[in-house]
């Protein structure tokens, strides 16, 4: 099973740098999707079913924001759009397909990098979203949860740790609810299964700022996360760079 994840800072603009081309030779099980920028309208017949796809998708309320979105090739027993969470919903944060022993997730979490009052906001869905992943946990099955979770966890998650320790994104209580998170081996991180130790490989996004792309000062924002006795079915896991379709880059986990 082989699942990717990006966040792709604008469906239509992502298409624009020949993101499908490139995703149908992939071939993949799963694609989960964050940030559409766009709603069901502004999709194309391409965008909404890609070659041998299907796509189900969460917008937000207010056009060109948010938005996540899952493309799959096998159809699904339960589709989830709304957690019956405002903060989630009305932004277009979450989606799932549910079969009968597998869980998908797309989830964006928020940033708070904008100011103080999307921080508190953030911090409101990180305590809300923390139950809602539970409690796909007690159903017994399988849980893949992919997405840009906007934090980056330990020092080598990011190229300058040092100057980003007041930033959102790297605050200590952000740090702390991955690590909350992470806790009693419930959830694993799949890719750091994969390379404890790995550094500016690692990196799944770059500020379009000061050359960063290409100085590779990154940051490790996207995740898939899933229960222990899935994710150690985990066999590869790398971050695509060949080509740019996003400010993010795919993050690619191959499962036995």
């Amino acid at each position: 099973m082989k699942i990717i994840t990006l966040n792709l800072n604008g469906i239509r603009a992502a298409e624009r740098k020949d993101f499908f081309p490139w995703l149908k030779k992939q071939n993949a099980d799963f694609i989960c999707l964050q940030e559409l920028k766009a709603q069901e309208a502004d999709l194309s017949t391409l965008m909404n079913a890609p070659y041998s796809y299907e796509g189900y998708f969460s917008y937000a309320i207010k056009k060109g924001y948010s938005g996540v979105g899952i493309y799959t090739k096998s159809k699904p027993l339960k589709v989830i759009k709304h957690l019956g969470i405002p903060e989630m919903d009305d932004e277009g944060r979450y989606v799932e397909v549910e079969y009968e022993n597998l869980i998908i997730i797309s989830v964006y979490l928020p940033s708070g990098s904008s100011g103080e009052e999307r921080q508190v906001f953030k911090y409101k869905v990180l305590d809300k979203i923390y139950k809602v992943f539970g409690d796909k946990l007690n159903t017994g099955k399988n849980v893949i949860v992919c997405g840009d979770f906007n934090i980056a966890h330990h020092e080598i998650d990011l190229k300058n740790f040092k100057g980003n320790k007041k930033n959102s994104g790297f605050l200590p209580d952000e740090r702390e609810w991955l690590t909350k998170l992470f806790s009693k081996g419930r959830w694993v991180d799949v890719y750091r299964l994969l390379h404890p130790d790995e550094e500016e490989n690692a990196y799944t996004w770059w500020s379009n700022r000061g050359q960063a792309w290409l100085k590779n000062v990154g940051w490790r924002l996207d995740y898939q996360i899933s229960n222990y006795e899935n994710a150690i079915k985990a066999k590869k896991a790398y971050v695509y760079k060949g080509k740019r379709f996003s400010d993010h880059a795919p993050l690619i986990v191959e499962y036995k």
